[in-house]
């Protein structure tokens, strides 16, 4: 981003936006970095209103040990070689006799440490960690060509500094990425430093800026990928080389297919969808995929569509047995032809070009994907997912069977868990509320500070619901928060997995909040949407008449709309 398009993006906020505030920690004038920070934050949510608040000059331990009083939702910490000693600058004239050089270590170490303990305050509020980026100055006794020992104490200093914040929840910018985006030889603008004590090239500040921004609001991860198969999860054509002659191996110059497949392998185990739509007879397709070197276990993939028909017919079943939204979905294959076909038919898929031929593409691919689809942390219900559509697929079976609803229901031995602990709050519920569509009160997303914050106000209240039954467990599926006040449940949020649906677990949910917090009624934030039909139709059943914002719900009007429940309830609560 060039630094008049940042002034152009900031310029464009909406003036009556929701400001959301962050604050930038750091030991050198901030100048361009905290407009490219700001910018690339309003680019991430434009109907935001940036603010960045900057600290003093020079005082890097400082500026973090006051974050928690910056009135801040997030914030972005910078750390220069400068910050852990003076004499690592070019602003500072205190010499680089070898003989200081251990009080050089010494400084540092006492600095990152000062840096450490501000940043394990528990009232701050999420932060983005960016380690020294900058040149070190000539300052040991060894040619640049070698690794002089100050160097590498001092990286070994920053990386295990960098390690335990992390623990404690610091997100931190990955060096190799900023490598990529911002070469070390064009980061440092001496001039600049010398005369204003900004000492990044405009470039630079750019990069560092779009890194921190990504961590502070990071994209939606996709859900589901679907992948072809001849000549993207193998090479080769499976009708014409067979079963046996399809390859992933060095030997066939076919490595980075088997690279691929590791990558599905592992996206897999991180709660991805997978599913193949490929043109080809199914039966070769079950004997290829039932192949032992097969690095992707066939259990992996669901559904698989091998047939000659159009692929965007089989994406458009997957999408219905997902039951996911397109835009949540990524088709590879390596046609360009057949990219084109589906792109056309399901404009909000990403679809993405498998480069058989180019074994450098085929690689940075890989890094495309895990982009994609990357998430901080795996819960167990990405470990349930997959096991869940399956249950949900023969739960649709019995239930087509001639029963009724209510005997389903009755049968399926259903138990749903209330969880009322806000503190510590549960990640899943953020995330829940940053991925729903279909079940989903207003389509409000929220930061993780923003969620924390909302949290802490007096007479919040949050509502994690699991659920299981005979057909296997859901884990996680629903979160419900907003404040008790009066007598009155004012939700605020309220979202479910589509996973859930068909359960009547929204009107359990609803029920232990009337019981477990004692109110007379409900006030619903509803806002309707284009895509959460199912939460609309759910109030509208209670109320009798479509809802409008701020929708009323009596506790005796709940009860008599209510249809009968038959899981079992277990509640919890904080100790």
């Amino acid at each position: 981003m060039k630094l008049l398009e940042a002034l152009q993006v900031l310029r464009k906020a909406p003036a009556d936006g929701e400001p959301f505030v962050v604050a930038l920690a750091c030991g050198f004038e901030p100048l361009h970095l905290e407009t490219f920070l700001a910018a690339h934050l309003q680019r991430a949510m434009p109907a935001r209103r940036i603010a960045v608040r900057s600290g003093l000059y020079g005082d890097l331990a400082g500026n973090v040990g006051r974050l928690a009083q910056a009135g801040a939702v997030a914030a972005a910490v910078v750390v220069e070689w400068a910050d852990l000693d003076p004499r690592l600058g070019l602003r500072n004239r205190g010499g680089w006799d070898p003989a200081s050089l251990p009080h050089v270590l010494d400084s540092a170490r006492m600095r990152l440490s000062q840096t450490e303990a501000a940043l394990s305050g528990a009232a701050l509020p999420p932060v983005a960690l960016c380690l020294p980026t900058l040149p070190l100055p000539p300052a040991d006794c060894v040619p640049g060509w070698q690794a002089g020992h100050l160097a590498l104490e001092l990286h070994a200093l920053v990386v295990g500094f960098a390690a335990r914040v992390a623990k404690g929840g610091a997100r931190v910018v990955d060096a190799q990425r900023l490598a990529e985006v911002s070469p070390p030889a064009q980061r440092l603008d001496a001039r600049s430093e010398l005369r204003s004590g900004f000492p990044y090239s405009l470039p630079h500040a750019s990069a560092v800026a779009e890194l921190l921004a990504r961590l502070l609001c990071p994209p939606a991860p996709k859900k589901g990928l679907i992948t072809d198969l001849d000549e993207t999860l193998w090479r080769g054509i499976l009708g014409e080389a067979g079963v046996a002659g399809v390859t992933w191996d060095l030997d066939h110059h076919s490595q980075t297919h088997a690279l691929y497949q590791q990558l599905l392998h592992s996206l897999a185990a991180a709660g991805v969808l997978i599913a193949v739509a490929s043109r080809n007879d199914p039966d070769l397709v079950g004997q290829a995929l039932a192949r032992e070197d097969l690095l992707l276990p066939r259990n992996c993939l669901f559904p698989v569509e091998a047939n000659w028909g159009q692929k965007s017919a089989s994406i458009a079943r997957i999408l219905r047995q997902w039951n996911v939204g397109p835009d949540s979905v990524v088709f590879v294959d390596d046609s360009p032809m057949e990219l084109a076909e589906v792109k056309a038919a399901h404009p909000e898929v990403e679809c993405l070009l498998y480069p058989t031929e180019d074994d450098a593409a085929s690689v940075a691919l890989l890094g495309r994907l895990r982009d994609l689809f990357g998430k901080e942390t795996i819960t167990e219900e990405d470990g349930l997912r997959l096991k869940s559509l399956r249950a949900s697929g023969a739960a649709k079976a019995a239930e087509k069977g001639g029963a009724s609803l209510d005997d389903f229901l009755r049968q399926a031995d259903g138990e749903l868990t209330v969880d009322f602990r806000a503190e510590p709050p549960d990640p899943r519920a953020l995330e829940l509320v940053n991925k729903t569509n279909q079940f989903n009160l207003n389509g409000v997303r929220f930061t993780e500070g923003e969620w924390r914050a909302r949290l802490a106000r007096p007479g919040a209240f949050l509502l994690v619901a699991s659920y299981g039954d005979k057909y296997g467990p859901l884990g996680k599926i629903a979160a419900v928060a907003g404040r008790a006040e009066e007598g009155i449940l004012r939700i605020e949020t309220w979202v479910m997995s589509c996973r859930a649906f068909g359960r009547r677990i929204e009107h359990g949910c609803l029920a232990a909040l009337f019981e477990r917090l004692g109110a007379a009624e409900a006030v619903f934030d509803f806002q309707p949407m284009p895509r959460n039909g199912p939460f609309q139709a759910f109030l509208e059943d209670l109320l009798g008449a479509p809802p409008e914002s701020a929708a009323r719900l009596t506790r005796e009007r709940f009860a008599q709309a209510c249809p009968p429940l038959f899981h079992h309830v277990r509640e919890v609560m904080n100790d």
